[in-house]
């Protein structure tokens, strides 16, 4: 399977003892995107096919009835589903977020988890064509299990080179 720069990365931190694999992975991630750094977005699985990550329910992410705020739970998912195409994204290719859907359904208890996944078949089609789009799936749970939100997410990825010149 083809590699970029950040599943190299990940494949290294893979090598840690598993007590230090998370917290490495929410480091990196951490540093890379410092909105979900900020709000303590923890990876705690990272594989070309899988991502697990969560939110703790702390006072930085909460809202005005003490629960994980609309756009912390948004982030979770979108972050869940970044990392994810990022693993697959060909380093010369940029990944885009085309659109985000969320449905509000229950009040969250407690911290939150998402999971994302990607088929064999749009792993195939990041690493094989120029450009294209993916509906990543995800599921975000709370801590009874509950599905408070459901997600849409439509990723891209384009060429990071774009041609500005004219043949004369």
């Amino acid at each position: 399977m083809p590699s970029n720069r950040l599943s190299r990365i990940v494949r290294k931190i893979h090598a840690l003892p598993n007590a230090l694999q998370s917290p490495a992975l929410s480091l990196l991630f951490g540093s890379q995107v410092k909105f979900a750094g900020t709000a303590k977005v923890r990876v705690h699985t990272l594989t070309e096919q899988r991502a697990v990550m969560s939110i703790a329910n702390k006072r930085k992410v909460q809202n005005h009835i003490k629960g994980v705020h609309a756009a912390a739970m948004a982030l979770l998912a979108e972050s869940a589903t970044g990392f994810l195409v990022g693993m697959n994204v060909p380093d010369d290719k940029l990944p885009l977020i085309k659109s985000l859907k969320v449905n509000y359904l229950k009040r969250a208890t407690g911290s939150l988890r998402a999971e994302a996944s990607l088929t064999p078949e749009q792993i195939h089609s990041i690493h094989t064509q120029d450009k294209g789009e993916v509906l990543v799936a995800v599921t975000v749970t709370d801590e009874a299990g509950i599905q408070p939100i459901e997600c849409e997410i439509l990723w891209a990825w384009v060429s990071k080179k774009r041609c500005c010149c004219n043949s004369a």
